[in-house]
């Protein structure tokens, strides 16, 4: 499936817009993590450990979405937008979410 953060696509003609679709996760960052960022925060550097997180919620809110999409019979989603926000006490927890519209070709 074609999943795009644009509102139209090039090389396809856009037959039928079948609704909003999303997928979201919630993800806790454990105590070494946090050890570790930290550290890199007084050192300088990038967190691997924080980047890898990262990108396992993203890429799960965006499977969750695809299969949505796939259940109304869609060839794509288009105009896909991902958030990030923390959550919980301290912000010990990272969301993503994320949300676009399925349409047929």
């Amino acid at each position: 499936m074609l999943l795009t953060t644009t509102n139209t696509l090039e090389t396809h003609t856009i037959k039928e817009y079948l609704g909003i679709v999303t997928g979201e996760t919630i993800i806790g960052a454990n105590i070494f993590k946090d050890f570790f960022a930290g550290i890199r925060d007084i050192v300088g550097g990038r967190s691997g450990s924080y980047e890898s997180v990262l990108r396992e919620a993203k890429d799960i809110a965006l499977k969750e979405m695809e299969e949505q999409a796939q259940r109304l019979g869609a060839s794509a989603v288009i105009g896909i937008d991902l958030d990030y926000e923390t959550v919980g006490a301290k912000g010990g927890m990272l969301m993503v979410t994320a949300s676009g519209t399925a349409v047929k070709f």
